[in-house]
């Protein structure tokens, strides 16, 4: 049985703990705050210049643009794997990891290649460990304030390469924050754009009585050059945003699981203290009963 100044010594420890885990999550849910009205107010733009581009890409044809054609045989295939730089968030960036590895298996085809842009330390480390082909990575962004820079100067790479036939096809894989308790690890291809799904008749009363037809000025094929290239850029920017806001709430939600934890290790730790106390107490009665009693003899 642990003696007194172990168990004081144990309550102490955790005690600590628990002010370390739940002055993170109080960090935790301040940044969030931040992050998640970022990503809510970049949600209606996103969604509103998808279905700008869609109604060009549906007026020019297919094969306006290169970003639109589909290559005939899938060689080199490009991930953009998003992660968290930092740890202590609970299965999110293993979950994420997965997903990855998941979709590496599956495009893994014979003859086929397969190679990383990394967002985040965690993604990389597992990069390096697992000896995957490292084409950029970029640590110290997300989780923390950036720009549309940063996302327009990666996808401006991922263009560039995929127009050099360098990449026959773009997917990212981030983590899509749909509540505080639940971020799910998501795949979406990014090159060659895939076309936009058109409304079907039984939605249609939900978004509107119809979808408007852009007028655009000047044709729609050189409007697409310019857009293509951007639809990319906000892709990942978005991607960035999902990954940065269910970072901080699986962190928030991580740290207060363990300050839960803590409190029920205390509780634990003080009734095993008073048992102890109590025997050691019990024990030294003996003792000073046992002495009297021999004295008398």
């Amino acid at each position: 049985m642990p003696t007194l100044k172990d168990i004081e010594n144990k309550i102490k420890a955790v005690k600590k703990t628990q002010q370390i885990t739940k002055a993170m999550n109080m960090v935790a849910a301040s940044r969030l705050r931040g992050a998640q009205s970022a990503m809510e107010s970049f949600r209606p733009y996103a969604g509103k210049f998808a279905e700008v581009l869609g109604s060009l890409a549906e007026r020019s044809g297919e094969g306006a643009n290169p970003l639109l054609v589909p290559r005939e045989e899938v060689k080199n295939v490009h991930i953009l794997l998003c992660t968290s730089d930092r740890g202590l968030c609970g299965g999110f960036n293993t979950n994420l990891i997965r997903r990855a590895e998941k979709l590496m298996v599956e495009k893994q085809q014979p003859g086929a290649t397969v190679s990383f842009t990394f967002f985040g330390k965690k993604g990389r480390s597992w990069g390096r460990k697992s000896q995957q082909t490292i084409v950029d990575e970029q640590v110290g962004i997300v989780g923390t304030q950036f720009g549309f820079d940063v996302a327009a100067t990666a996808g401006r790479k991922l263009v560039e390469s995929f127009l050099k036939g360098e990449f026959d096809e773009v997917h990212v894989v981030y983590a899509e924050f749909l509540s505080m308790a639940k971020q799910l690890p998501v795949v979406k291809q990014l090159l060659p754009i895939p076309p936009i799904e058109k409304v079907e008749e039984a939605d249609k009363e939900e978004v509107g009585a119809y979808l408007p037809e852009h007028i655009c000025e000047p044709s729609p094929e050189q409007l697409l050059g310019e857009m293509l290239p951007r639809n990319v850029y906000v892709q990942v920017y978005s991607a960035l945003l999902e990954t940065s806001t269910s970072e901080h709430a699986a962190r928030m939600m991580a740290m207060d699981n363990a300050t839960k934890a803590c409190k029920d290790m205390l509780e634990n730790l003080t009734l095993v203290y008073n048992k102890a106390r109590q025997a050691a107490i019990t024990a030294e009665l003996m003792d000073i009963v046992g002495g009297a009693e021999a004295l008398k003899g």
